[in-house]
């Protein structure tokens, strides 16, 4: 027996281990189940009894030996395989790629920080919404013709329009559940996305996004309107920035004017932009219609109230000068990349 561990010990030593593989031949032979180790403990039940404890602690120490010389191999080889990989922390750091906000994004946080510091509060409302919120409360009667002016995506359309469900067209419909929930004095806008039934194309979309605002309480003016636009336009476009306001006609409110503020980028001198008028066109607004506000139980005899509409993308189109509206969801980060992370 001693014999034979003496000489599985010098074939242990003399066994050449260079590579992985070489390491797994060396564990198959003399430490694997079927290796030379396994047979010689097997071989100790032929030792006479005086003799087994002796030939125990030899076999035993070869073992040892050979777990041993294993383990340093194996160490060798991964030291060897992660000096490859190894970093070099002398070298300069790869610079990371910041990302950016959406243009979308900056402009209607923006708007929501401008409108918040005279008191406005945020308000939002689900995307599907009834018919009641999104045209009867409005002042769209089932037959009116004002209803044409808004192509809708219907999720449920019948015979009885109050059982209509659709995407909603305007974020008045969220201004209509502030009314019906609270009581005034309401201030408050209602950012969010809008959808349209139109062909998409540079200059419209079959979704975009709207801030409205809204104001209720006693004694409001189309003065106070018109001084709120003024604030916004200045906060938003620069001390420099004036606005007028024209004649239009909305159904929720009367009466009703679209706004132009002059144009930044050429100083109201004229160009291609404002089309050589000086102005561009940025929102709609006016006085609240009284239908609107008994339909919301509220008392127009006692309150008035303004409210006004402006889409993001137009205001983002005059900040940034983007002039194609299918480049804000298409998700180009050649685009998008252009933007900072705030504004």
């Amino acid at each position: 027996m001693k014999e034979k561990v003496e000489q599985l010990k010098a074939e242990i030593e003399q066994f050449e281990v260079n590579s992985v593989e070489t390491l797994e031949k060396f564990r198959i032979a003399f430490l694997g189940s079927k290796g030379a180790l396994k047979d010689l403990f097997g071989e100790l039940k032929t030792v006479a009894n005086e003799q087994k404890r002796e030939a125990g602690q030899l076999v035993n120490g070869l073992r040892q030996f050979a777990q041993e010389k294993f383990d340093a191999q194996k160490e060798s080889l991964e030291s060897v395989q992660d000096s490859g990989n190894k970093i070099d922390t002398t070298r300069p750091g790869d610079s990371l790629e910041v990302g950016s906000r959406h243009p979308l994004s900056l402009v209607r946080s923006e708007i929501i920080e401008i409108f918040s510091r005279i008191g406005f509060t945020v308000s939002e409302g689900p995307e599907i919404e009834d018919d009641w919120h999104n045209f009867s409360a409005l002042n769209f009667p089932a037959e009116h013709p004002a209803r044409d002016m808004q192509d809708t995506f219907f999720i449920e359309k019948g015979s009885d329009p109050k059982s209509e469900m659709a995407l909603r067209t305007h974020t008045s419909s969220v201004q209509v559940r502030v009314m019906e929930n609270e009581k005034p004095p309401i201030r408050t806008i209602s950012p969010g996305r809008v959808y349209r039934n139109e062909a998409i194309s540079a200059r419209a979309h079959c979704f975009f996004h709207q801030v409205e605002g809204l104001y209720i309480d006693k004694d409001v003016s189309f003065a106070d309107l018109k001084q709120t636009l003024m604030y916004f336009a200045k906060e938003m476009f620069g001390d420099k920035a004036q606005i007028r306001l024209r004649p239009s006609y909305f159904p929720f409110t009367e009466p009703s004017a679209e706004v132009d503020v002059s144009c930044t980028i050429c100083n109201s001198k004229g160009c291609n932009v404002c089309k050589y008028t000086g102005w561009l066109e940025i929102l709609g607004c006016g006085m609240v219609d009284p239908n609107v506000l008994e339909s919301s139980n509220i008392d127009s005899t006692v309150y008035s109230g303004f409210a006004f509409g402006m889409g993001v993308e137009r205001i983002a189109q005059l900040k940034y000068r983007v002039n194609d509206l299918r480049l804000y969801s298409e998700n180009d980060v050649r685009f998008l990349k252009q933007f900072t992370a705030g504004y």
